[in-house]
């Protein structure tokens, strides 16, 4: 009766993740969605643990340690839930997703031990079999490389780590993987089934992970994000075969698969292969290139100006960036487009997919000040309405919209799919200043005749654009 439960709730908990996860696919039920699926996994451990048995009868012991864990992590993920700041959500999606990868990497040591005791028992003649072993293994390497990595890029978001390029990094890259595959062979094989084995391929996969991410660029952050988040996924699909618990491998698989997806329609926003994100550097040290200058006039505007074009406008089109998490203005540009619409000016989003530092920030960043996400466009109808758009107004974005994807061959991000403002009747950028973006690449559009640049930080400028055009009435 009790075994009937448990995977009566397992199956619960596995269509509670489906139906969460169907439900983020829309920013209005993401919310529901996300609450749906943490009910279904506390639904899960809750089973787990007062509901399992094993093969002998016995219930789970260790109550007291794994209830002050659970409490650990619950007060810990909340408080630092509530406190992080958008601009630091990515930092955050990769620390949580290491720590998931390092429990992947954690079970498969713990039950390799497991295995090694069952083994010292001179009464049980116990031999894993090589799909025990392969799961192992493949949950340890895929597991640890996910921490490491995650780490890094958190450090990277964080700006505490440089880029790092080494030289002969990809030889130097794939000897290791040869390296963990030979040793991984000798392992499950049984000639070298050791603790000490087990723990240099753990110390193999784990320098693999950081070197892998470290030259990576932060242009490429959000496809490093989503493969990291997909390679985590997939170590606890490999924990839920070791355990042959369905609802940890339905959840692992559910992770891993939506994380491919979504690291495969990064490269297709991109236009590039998932190869090229890896070896390419673009955005770090490995990613210089193109013209070294640009050559033009910079125009700059005042808010009055701007606000005049604003407030005659019949279509008005904002292009979010980083720079607008960055300066917190996601509440005032919300208050500007409700102005606008209330003197009938038609106000809608360009979103480019790999905006931002993780895949879907900027939609998560108009969530959160209640933009309608019907205003907000993808990049192909948003190219499309940008001919009959009277005013653009790209706000902390740069690489996004930098015409030297189309028109330098020897940029580092020609032939990426971008965002076509320049189509616009005309561009006002938002920025502090000239710098370049975080691929380093200086923005031909700054320099275009229908281009404009209102300097200074995005949220004092919009809510000077706010007073102006309500001084316009």
């Amino acid at each position: 009766m009790t075994h009937s439960l448990l995977e009566v709730s397992y199956l619960i908990a596995a269509v509670t993740f489906v139906v969460g996860l169907k439900m983020m696919g829309a920013p209005a039920s993401a919310r529901r969605g996300n609450i749906t699926a943490a009910v279904g996994m506390t639904l899960a451990i809750f089973a787990t643990i007062f509901l399992f048995t094993d093969s002998n009868g016995a219930s789970l012991g260790n109550l007291p340690l794994m209830f002050g864990a659970i409490a650990l992590g619950t007060v810990g993920g909340w408080l630092m839930a509530k406190r992080v700041q958008m601009t630091q959500m990515p930092q955050m999606v990769s620390f949580f997703n290491g720590m998931g990868g390092a429990c992947a990497g954690l079970i498969s040591v713990v039950e390799f031990q497991h295995i090694l005791a069952l083994q010292a028992d001179t009464t049980a003649a116990y031999q894993p079999t090589i799909g025990m072993l392969l799961v192992i293994i493949a949950g340890l390497v895929i597991g640890t490389i996910s921490f490491t990595g995650s780490i890094i890029a958190y450090l990277k978001l964080e700006e505490r780590v440089k880029d790092l390029v080494l030289p002969a990094r990809t030889i130097i890259n794939l000897a290791m993987l040869a390296c963990i595959v030979v040793l991984g062979w000798m392992f499950v094989s049984g000639q070298w089934m050791t603790s000490a084995t087990l723990y240099l391929i753990a110390a193999l996969a784990a320098l693999y992970g950081l070197l892998f991410v470290l030259p990576i660029g932060g242009a490429d952050m959000p496809v490093v994000i989503s493969l990291l988040n997909s390679f985590t996924g997939m170590a606890a699909a490999f924990g839920g075969f070791l355990y042959n618990n369905n609802v940890m491998l339905m959840g692992g698989v559910l992770v891993g698969s939506a994380g491919t997806i979504l690291t495969v329609v990064m490269c297709n926003a991109m236009n590039r292969s998932l190869w090229n994100v890896i070896i390419g550097g673009f955005g770090g040290d490995g990613g210089s290139g193109g013209s070294s200058s640009v050559q033009g006039t910079v125009r700059e505007v005042k808010a009055s100006d701007v606000a005049i074009l604003l407030r005659y406008a019949g279509k008005v089109s904002i292009v979010p960036g980083y720079g607008l998490a960055v300066a917190q203005a996601q509440h005032v540009v919300h208050e500007l487009e409700q102005v606008l619409e209330k003197l009938g000016v038609h106000v809608s989003y360009a979103i480019h997919p790999v905006a931002g530092r993780m895949p879907g920030h900027m939609n998560v960043l108009l969530a959160e000040s209640n933009v309608d996400y019907d205003k907000l466009k993808e990049m192909e109808d948003a190219n499309a309405d940008f001919p009959t758009t009277d005013v653009v107004l790209v706000i902390g974005a740069n690489d996004v919209v930098n015409p030297a994807a189309k028109t330098d061959p020897q940029s580092p991000i020609y032939g990426m799919p971008i965002l076509d403002v320049e189509m616009a009747q005309n561009v006002i950028v938002l920025k502090r200043s000239m710098k370049s973006g975080y691929a380093g690449i200086e923005n031909e559009l700054f320099y275009r005749p229908k281009t404009s640049m209102l300097f200074g930080d995005a949220k004092k400028s919009l809510s000077a654009l706010v007073q102006e055009v309500k001084n316009l009435g």
